[in-house]
């Protein structure tokens, strides 16, 4: 009985050893399996995120090449808008100076053709008064003419009648001396 006490456990123990050897044989190819379907799988999955990065890389590469092809036509386009804002404030700023300026000029204009007006009315009335200065000389003119045609007839009448009573004074001594 004795033996049977170290008999079965032995036994035991080499049934179970053999089973042991036989489970960690296999346990091992498993275990080794799994290691390398897991490294596959580490190596295939560093893989697609070293893919997966170098994609993001150049989508990220263009999304910032786009970005600034973007940023580029739209500097240009909001340029091209001040640019052309700029323009039109500088058109509309000579515009205005030049109908101030023509206003200005239309003012001046007015004010000259005012005076211009006054003075045309002034020489109206000059000449007005020229002409009726005119008139009156020629009519005195032809008055001191008429008078001077007077004057003359009425000195040669003046005349006669002297040179008529100087011979009557004479015949009046010539009678007077004879008689």
């Amino acid at each position: 009985m004795n033996k049977i006490y170290i008999l079965v456990p032995l036994i035991g123990v080499l049934v179970f050893g053999g089973f042991y050897w036989n489970f960690t044989q296999k346990f091992d190819a498993q275990v080794a399996a799994r290691k390398a379907v897991a490294e596959a799988e580490l190596k295939a999955k560093q893989k697609h995120d070293q893919d997966a990065r170098a994609q993001a890389f150049q989508a990220a590469t263009d999304a910032a090449a786009k970005r600034k092809l973007e940023r580029e036509e739209k500097e240009r386009v909001e340029e091209a808008k001040k640019n052309a804002q700029l323009e039109a404030e500088d058109k509309r700023q000579r515009a205005f100076d030049e109908r101030r300026r023509l206003r200005d000029q239309t003012d001046s204009l007015k004010k000259d053709l005012e005076v211009v007006k006054t003075e045309i009315a002034k020489l109206e009335e000059e000449k007005k008064h020229h002409l009726d200065e005119l008139g009156f000389l020629q009519d005195f003119v032809k008055k001191t003419e008429a008078n001077q045609k007077y004057y003359y007839d009425l000195l040669d009448k003046i005349a006669a009648a002297d040179a008529a009573r100087t011979a009557a004074e004479a015949a009046a001594k010539a009678a007077a001396s004879k008689g």
